[in-house]
């Protein structure tokens, strides 16, 4: 199960859309943040990886073996708690499993001592950048196109779904697993 920290909109990123869509910077401010959220939340489906950076949580069996987490790019774990069929949660000490990033900042995780513990709750943090200024200028226009496309058909239902050029500013940043990579 994967719970993700809501994604909170700046004001530079509302501006940009704003003068991308030519919208007056006193209208339709929920409506544009709206769509905008729905762009990225896209965005992300198709290239399989968070792109502005926050925490998410996922809890897995306390299984002994090695475990992929579902989200990338992962930054760093913030923490690990134990989840037992009776009581309340606790944190694992850090002796009591194992964790590690790969250099496609993939993240793994292995209990080595679940105690109590039948499940594991993993918190990290995740995401290409830190916010919307940072994030590469490629995925920025993406998100812009799409936030644009939306806006433009927010009321038409003859729409043909998201431009090519989208897709083409995206596909370089998809990332797709083959196999589970599971480290042995």
């Amino acid at each position: 199960m994967l719970s993700f920290d809501a994604l909170s909109l700046d004001s530079i990123m509302l501006d940009e859309a704003r003068a991308y869509l030519r919208i007056d910077p006193d209208i339709e401010e929920t409506s544009i943040g709206a769509i905008m959220l729905a762009a990225v939340s896209h965005a992300e489906q198709f290239t399989g990886q968070i792109l502005l950076r926050r925490h998410v949580r996922q809890i897995f069996s306390a299984g002994s073996g090695w475990q992929r987490l579902s989200v990338t790019p992962v930054v760093r774990i913030v923490s690990v708690e134990g989840i037992p069929a009776e009581g309340g949660i606790f944190a694992l000490d850090s002796t009591a499993y194992q964790a590690t990033i790969d250099c496609n900042n993939d993240a793994f995780i292995r209990v080595r001592r679940a105690g109590a513990a039948g499940r594991i709750a993993v918190t990290i943090d995740a995401g290409i950048a830190e916010n919307w200024s940072e994030l590469p200028e490629a995925l920025r226009l993406a998100i812009l196109r799409l936030t644009g496309h939306f806006y433009a058909n927010r009321d038409g239902g003859e729409d043909a779904g998201p431009p090519a050029a989208v897709a083409a500013l995206l596909r370089p940043w998809r990332r797709m697993r083959l196999t589970s990579g599971a480290i042995q």
